[in-house]
């Protein structure tokens, strides 16, 4: 097929590389001239693990293509998919100025039937709009142009979205035509051998089920989080609670690992997007309300214990940070908890050593640069360089590299022996054996 995606950002990109790893032909749009520039060479603007090596095969290929414009594509589209930002207003709603701005171009520029799907993560009823929108230029050009709507949300976690998407758990459709129903089929049989995988349902259905699947799961971070605090204070081993319950199959293993909050690109903001949807219809949203104020105060938890052990002022206190994405395998920092354990440590005086595998271009570029300029957050070469001088290590971000440290070596390099583990990656008997003084979440 002849596939158009607009937006050339993580949903996009990933979309479009893999279409095209599939064989289909792929144009990618995106108004950053820059970022197209680059992305012909194949030099990309994120980090995702394998994209990089599909992204070259495929412009070798010649299956993939990267444009500024609709006008740029030479080959009349079967499919368009909007792939493009829905950040999150200054009222917590979802910023739809990129989708309907995407929708505006379609009907500026479609010839012939094809099929418009929404990827991005949109409120319900945009889809409606987008499609108003898509027949209000085609009036303006006074042609006949016929098209079908679909939403189709993405599920790709940061990390694994190759994965995700060359071995989907379920693809979401959501239709009205039999016609866009049996291009949607052919686009996903290769990749989706079971029928049982495809569901198929309303538009808007569809675009609620992105919203709940994640408020879904930023619930259960949230609560097992909750429970680490009160563990804390009844001196309870909440890894051995997670245990417990984890085998209960009605609750599952799968988010329920206590930690220093959540963040991304997408839990925080389809939350207070999804608050604002229920506010906006006279629904009182307490528990969408609760996730996002437990997630707040999650945050802050890890400083405090930090503060509990040193004091609130931490002039003469060097803090060793490991990890700065909000999560590994992406240097993604939106939302991350490094942002406000860094926020919370320099504003105390403390100098901070940090390290990340991946994240600390971007760290660079979104970190306030008077946190540089005074010299009191420095950026390490090495996760041991983050560790000279330290009077404690904070671990944030559970990076493969930080899973089995050498203690040796951290003995020799730390001024004093304190652990903060902000994803309760060690064990507490293993660092007590090791004359390291231990602080988790919940243990």
């Amino acid at each position: 097929m002849n596939i158009v995606v607009i937006g050339a950002g993580y949903v996009g990109l990933v979309t479009g590389t893999c279409f095209a790893e599939l064989g289909n032909h792929v144009t990618c749009v995106d108004v950053n001239k820059e970022k197209i520039a680059n992305l012909k060479k194949g030099i990309l603007p994120i980090y995702e693990p394998g994209l990089d090596t599909l992204v070259a095969t495929n412009l070798a290929e010649g299956r993939l293509h990267f444009v500024t414009s609709l006008k740029e594509v030479t080959s009349e589209p079967h499919i368009i998919f909007i792939a493009v930002g829905t950040p999150s207003d200054k009222d917590g709603s979802a910023d739809m100025q990129y989708v309907l701005e995407a929708a505006k171009n379609i009907g500026a520029h479609i010839k012939h039937y094809c099929v418009v799907v929404d990827k991005s993560t949109v409120p319900v009823g945009v889809a409606d709009q987008v499609k108003n929108m898509i027949q209000d230029g085609l009036k303006k050009r006074k042609v006949k142009t016929k098209f079908d709507m679909v939403s189709n949300p993405e599920f790709l976690r940061e990390g694994a979205a190759i994965d995700d998407f060359m071995r989907p758990d379920r693809i979401i459709i959501g239709l009205t035509s039999k016609k866009a129903k049996s291009i949607m089929l052919e686009l996903y049989t290769p990749i989706v051998r079971q029928p049982e995988k495809m569901y198929f349902m309303s538009v808007k259905d569809a675009e609620m089920t992105k919203y709940v699947a994640n408020a879904m799961l930023a619930t259960k971070i949230s609560f097992m989080n909750e429970m680490a605090v009160l563990c804390d204070r009844l001196g309870v081993d909440v890894e051995n609670v997670r245990l417990g319950i984890g085998s209960d199959s009605r609750i599952g293993n799968s988010f329920i690992y206590p930690g220093c909050g959540y963040g991304g690109s997408c839990f925080p903001k389809d939350v207070k997007a999804l608050v604002k949807m229920a506010e906006m219809n006279g629904v009182d949203p307490l528990v969408l309300r609760a996730v996002e104020e437990r997630n707040f105060h999650q945050k802050q938890v890890l400083p405090q214990k930090i503060m509990k052990k040193f004091g609130k002022d931490l002039s003469g206190i060097k803090i060793a940070v490991w990890g700065l994405s909000f999560k590994p395998g992406t240097d993604d920092m939106r939302e991350a908890s490094s942002i406000v354990l860094l926020d919370q440590l320099l504003a105390r005086g403390a100098v901070v050593q940090a390290y990340d595998p991946v994240a600390m271009p971007v760290a660079k570029n979104i970190l306030p640069k008077d946190w540089f300029k005074s010299k009191k957050l420095r950026l390490a070469e090495h996760q041991y360089d983050a560790l000279n001088g330290a009077d404690a290590l904070v671990l944030v971000t559970e990076w493969k590299p930080f899973c089995y440290p050498d203690m040796a070596a951290m003995k020799k390099l730390m001024r004093q022996r304190v652990i903060f583990d902000g994803r309760n990656q060690y064990d507490p008997h293993q660092m007590k054996e090791a004359e390291f003084e231990y602080y988790g979440m919940g243990r």
